[in-house]
């Protein structure tokens, strides 16, 4: 199992194209293997929505319900141990989606799909 982060989950299904050669492989998986979204990726979303950086064609509502349909991507809460995770990330990046995502990662260690080159660098097991 593999976890998306944000950019690759816009990407995978809006953008496929943007993804390279290697990230597309393994997303072309999931229908068969599943992943995992944190739902702190829906609030970045809208957040990117609602100031205008981002269309998805519909509503975030509508978004989140077709990716739900798909039956192979599971949303993973933000609950207090994972709070608490990304508060101890040794890690001086200060954004607070790209944090959750690397704790939520480290929690369930899973690989992370991720162009983000702060990412990368800072948690081993990705994916692009």
């Amino acid at each position: 199992m593999i976890l998306l982060d944000t950019c690759a989950l816009l990407w995978w299904t809006l953008e496929p194209q943007k993804l390279s050669r290697r990230a597309a492989r393994t997303c072309d998986q999931i229908r068969e293997t599943g992943a995992f979204v944190s739902s702190i990726s829906v609030w970045e979303i809208g957040i990117k929505q609602e100031k205008g950086k981002l269309e998805l064609g519909t509503s975030l509502d509508d978004y989140v319900s077709r990716l739900k349909s798909l039956n192979t991507l599971t949303f993973l809460p933000v609950d207090e141990e994972t709070w608490l995770l990304n508060l101890s990330l040794e890690w001086d990046h200060r954004d607070p989606v790209d944090r959750t995502i690397v704790a939520t990662a480290k929690k369930r260690r899973l690989p992370i799909i991720t162009k983000d080159q702060r990412i990368r660098r800072f948690y081993k097991r990705t994916v692009w």
